[in-house]
């Protein structure tokens, strides 16, 4: 099992910290993420729930969603809750700007391909592997990362992965490598000279090449 880039995303209904929902009504016209987790009251996930919970107001402002899952009970997300707002430093606060989904059966973890099949638990069942799904509002697929157990999330990645969707969902450019927000862009190669030029009126600077080939042509953020 699994899900491609592309495809409409399941329209699942689990229980969550933030009671039962269906994931299409849950995230509405937003954006969404889902990041998968081994297992609550675990290392590497504890760090991982406590860094979304600072950037919350980053995804925010993107209109991106949040929500997170891991393979045991609601009661047990609501007691790691505590141990993941102590090590952010936030032992006031009672939850976390966003839920966690609870997936005993590990039903939605074999749907979407989330199994980590070389790491196991103490029952010797696969843990869920760190799985990121970038979810847009039209409810297919935009971005999927797989990480093993073993390795925690970038975060300042996946936000900049976020900018460049966003940018490249609206506007006819590509993003090039290690591109930031803000940075230069790529006109797309579809895009005719002329077209290019009435499209991107900050100018475009054209690199050239060996080949002759007109095909690296970088503009300023649209």
């Amino acid at each position: 099992m699994g899900i491609n880039l592309g495809d409409v995303f399941p329209n699942f209904e689990a229980d969550t910290t933030a009671g039962r929902i269906k994931f299409h009504e849950w995230l509405g016209n937003s954006w969404g993420i889902l990041c998968s987790h081994p297992a609550d009251y675990t290392p590497v996930c504890t760090t991982e729930l406590g860094r979304m919970a600072k950037l919350a107001s980053e995804f925010q402002k993107r209109n991106v969603k949040m929500i997170a899952l891991s393979i045991d009970s609601v009661q047990d997300h609501h007691g790691w809750t505590k141990d993941i707002n102590a090590y952010i430093g936030a032992s006031n606060v009672e939850k976390l700007p966003f839920p966690i989904i609870a997936d005993e059966k590990r039903e939605l973890a074999v749907q979407l391909g989330m199994l980590d099949p070389s790491e196991r638990n103490k029952e010797g069942l696969p843990l869920t592997a760190r799985a990121v799904f970038v979810i847009g509002p039209d409810k297919t697929l935009k971005l999927s990362i797989l990480y093993p157990a073993t390795t925690g999330r970038n975060f300042d990645e996946i936000l900049r992965v976020i900018d460049s969707l966003q940018l490249t969902a609206y506007k006819k450019v590509a993003t090039p490598v290690d591109w930031k927000a803000g940075g230069d862009c790529m006109v797309l190669p579809s895009i005719s000279e002329e077209d290019a030029k009435k499209l991107f009126p900050k100018g475009i600077q054209m690199q050239e090449l060996p080949s002759s080939k007109k095909y690296l042509r970088f503009t300023p953020h649209p």
